[in-house]
């Protein structure tokens, strides 16, 4: 590996296209992890540090020291720096404040106050993780009930979404009868209609038939899908002929040759489709807001935009409720990615 990642074009420096290929590689990167680790480390972020301008990669908060008042009573502070008569920073807590004016005291010495204009002085600032973001988000809502939901719809509406496109992308490969093209096209032609003209033809069956604020409402309507049924046919054009010849031959039914042989030799294929069924049903929205109004019924899509009010927005639990929506999406991907080449490569060649 290191031999791969040093290896350069010149021999004994780096030649001109090697920079240029670290340069456009890097820039790749940045552009493309730069703002997950934003988001990452905003959801660490307390409220009041997200809302800091200029903002910071890290997660910065205010330094607080245990100082007593003049009652005694211990209490957290804020402490700052503070230019001295000195010249050299002093490190001040402040005790109270009243407009632009704060009754500030020594952090080493804290017998005698002094009155500081607040833009006299700086902010000592700390790296803390903010934790509570993740905890919070159990006390805010069923956070436990929406990511159930989220999971039933989206391994469900996977798991049936790969079947019937198998069957319908089995049959339009290896059977011949007439009209075989005319379906193809017509299958191909519905990607053409836009997703919203359809939403409320597919809202009022779903509601005639008594689906509306169920789980089963948000996977029926969707399932079937003619990208993954020409993708998966694509691939089995592939699947050599002799194989379900001889299978035949050996008596064996046409749904043992679907699911013994060209479902295995499909897997490429097959899990191409189940990474883009995942992010189809893991990120969707706008359905479940037609089909869901009980807040038991929300997926994490729903739940998150209980976060967005009319006047405020809790944007710490917003942080950290989209950084736990990306983690399903980035594990399916990291386990089936080496499948993704192979199978868009591979559906493409008859």
């Amino acid at each position: 590996m290191r031999q791969f990642f040093t290896r350069t074009r010149g021999r004994t420096r780096l030649h001109w296209t090697d920079w240029l290929t670290y340069l456009y590689l890097f820039a790749g990167l940045l552009l493309m992890f730069a703002p997950v680790l934003w988001l990452v480390l905003s959801s660490l972020k307390s409220e009041a540090a997200i809302s800091d301008f200029p903002p910071t990669l890290l997660p910065y908060t205010q330094k607080m020291v245990m100082l007593a008042d003049e009652q005694g009573v211990q209490k957290l502070r804020p402490l700052f720096l503070v230019q001295g008569a000195d010249g050299k920073p002093h490190q001040m807590v402040e005790l109270r404040r009243i407009g632009i004016i704060a009754t500030m005291v020594d952090a080493v010495h804290p017998e005698q106050q002094v009155k500081i204009n607040i833009k006299l002085r700086t902010p000592v600032r700390e790296v803390s993780v903010a934790t509570g973001n993740y905890t919070g988000l159990f006390a805010k809502f069923n956070f436990l009930q929406n990511l159930n939901n989220s999971v039933f719809i989206t391994v469900v509406a996977t798991l049936i979404t790969l079947l019937f496109n198998s069957m319908a992308a089995f049959a339009l490969s290896k059977y011949r009868f007439r009209g075989q093209q005319t379906v193809l096209l017509l299958i191909i032609a519905t990607l053409m209609i836009p997703p919203t003209i359809i939403l409320v033809p597919a809202f009022l069956i779903v509601s005639g038939v008594g689906l509306f604020n169920s789980l089963w409402g948000v996977i029926w309507p969707a399932v079937a899908t003619p990208t993954g049924v020409f993708l998966l046919r694509q691939y089995m054009l592939t699947i050599p002929d002799e194989l379900i010849e001889a299978a035949r031959m050996d008596n064996a039914s046409e749904w043992r040759i679907y699911w013994k042989i060209v479902l295995p030799l499909s897997a490429p294929a097959l899990a191409v489709l189940a990474i883009f069924s995942v992010m189809w049903r893991w990120n969707d929205f706008l359905w479940p807001l037609l089909v869901l109004s009980k807040p038991e019924k929300f997926t994490l899509q729903l739940a998150l935009n209980s976060f967005q009010g009319e006047l405020t927005t809790e944007w710490h639990y917003l942080l950290a409720m989209t950084v736990i929506t990306l983690v399903p999406v980035t594990l399916v991907f990291a386990f089936l990615q080496k499948y993704i080449a192979t199978g868009i490569a591979s559906a493409g060649v008859k």
